[in-house]
């Protein structure tokens, strides 16, 4: 059993003021679970009241009335905790539900910085509730709800049946580009299987990849490109109106028809696509070229392709080609890509607030990894809210697990590897990430 789940679990429940947190709460007070859970109340200001909300129940509810906990790492939530610890065989998990107005990030911290909580809590998960019918109100201006998104491990974008699938659709795309890392569900009334809030383990990387298999790539300035093979002759390049009324596009001859072929001429294109583009028109020649192509599309258009010699092209489009029914014919017939693949494309909202992802195999000089985590969170711990990771110390038959926030770190050997692939694979999420200094600097740590 890993270490964590030797120590209590806690979960943090936090979300923007009228999202649901106390909705929450009550379900998983009420469901027929068989966990015992202590909960922990945070109402801002000098009267409390939210434990009037909370439906009556055989669980521990204390209530901090005193302040905003995300004010300070606050000294009556350790003493609380080191209360409820004396009573140890009366619960196996704490709830901490914060005010609406709270900064996740310092309640977290609190199980860092106390060596006795580290010792006997572990932070299992922060949970961030999301109004999905009012929450654009507060994205863009407000610190704490940005945060609140950063910060969580689980996002449940709750008030579903108030808002529109389009507009459930897009809001999702905006908290996945904020936080990759995070499990998201879509709930009513916050209804969700408690599986998925309570021992969820926030250093599981693996949710992440069942979210977004592409989560460890690097970005692209594209999202799509494919390999065809071609003989020689005339071809078009076929088009429908789509969301944009423009498309970057690179046609350029590959290697080879397989997919090392495709990553072969990746870079280049990832070198034309941060290039000026030519713009073409409808009925204009759209060669195979190392120069990108800027192609107007507020109308259906038709794009001459011509080939002069037999050979496999490599196109990649700015935008996945079902957004504008795009196709290569020839005739009446439509030409199909031997193989293709779709990118992970630039974050395009949020530019403050994402995350960097690596994966790598090798294993980690531990003097070279402290010394380079260590510089890392004094340098930038402000802007990292939070990082978590599975990683292969040389030597070590044992994964190191470890999470973080800001510049509080704890990390712990886990279970032997075994059988399992010895890899690294690790998360930063926070405000102004550079991700090839990340990815540079974790792998100079290496040796293989």
């Amino acid at each position: 059993m890993p270490d964590t789940f030797k120590r209590v679990p806690v979960t943090v429940i936090t979300g923007f003021l009228g999202s649901g947190k106390t909705t929450l709460l009550n379900r998983i007070l009420s469901e027929n679970h068989g966990k015992r859970i202590a909960v922990i109340e945070n109402e801002f200001g000098e009267v409390g009241i939210d434990h009037q909300l909370v439906i009556q129940a055989d669980e521990e509810i204390f209530e901090m009335n005193n302040g905003c906990i995300c004010c300070t790492v606050r000294g009556d939530l350790i003493r609380i905790l080191g209360k409820l610890m004396q009573r140890r065989d009366k619960f196996d998990y704490i709830i901490i539900e914060t005010t609406g107005l709270a900064d996740p990030g310092p309640v977290a911290q609190t199980f860092f910085v106390d060596q006795e909580v580290k010792e006997k809590l572990a932070l299992d998960g922060i949970v961030t509730v999301v109004d999905a019918k009012h929450i654009w109100q507060h994205i863009d201006e407000s610190d704490e709800a940005k945060e609140q998104v950063a910060f969580a491990d689980v996002i449940l974008l709750n008030k579903t049946d108030l808002v529109p699938p389009h507009d459930l659709d897009k809001l999702e795309s905006r908290i996945r580009s904020m936080n990759g890392a995070a499990q998201v569900y879509r709930t009513k009334d916050a209804a969700i299987d408690l599986n998925h809030v309570l021992g969820v383990g926030g250093f599981n990387l693996n949710r992440a990849l069942e979210v977004d298999p592409k989560f460890m790539e690097p970005e692209y300035p594209f999202e799509w490109g494919g390999i065809y093979d071609l003989k020689s002759g005339k071809y078009e390049f076929v088009t429908e109106p789509g969301p944009d009324p423009a498309m970057d596009i690179l046609l350029l001859p590959a290697g080879g028809t397989d997919r090392a072929a495709l990553k072969a001429v990746e870079d280049k294109a990832v070198v034309a696509f941060s290039g000026e583009a030519t713009e073409v028109t409808g009925d204009q020649l759209l060669r195979a070229s190392e120069n990108l192509r800027f192609l107007k599309l507020e109308k259906e258009a038709r794009f001459l392709v011509p080939v002069d010699k037999d050979g496999a092209y490599a196109l990649f489009s700015q935008h996945h080609p079902d957004e504008f029914q795009a196709k290569l014919i020839q005739g009446a017939k439509e030409i199909k890509p031997v193989v293709f693949h779709e990118y992970k494309p630039d974050h395009e909202h949020d530019e403050e607030v994402g995350s960097v992802g690596i994966t790598t195999p090798g294993n980690l000089d531990p003097q070279k990894f402290d010394v380079w985590l260590g510089t890392l969170l004094r340098q930038k711990g402000v802007d990292i809210f939070r990082m978590k990771g599975v990683v292969s110390i040389k030597g070590d038959a044992r994964r190191f697990v470890f999470q973080g926030v800001h510049m509080l770190f704890d990390g712990r050997p886990d279970r032997p590897w075994g059988e399992e692939l010895r890899q690294n694979a690790l998360i930063f999420i926070g405000r102004n990430l550079n991700r090839s200094e990340l990815t540079d600097g974790f792998k100079s740590c290496l040796t293989f």
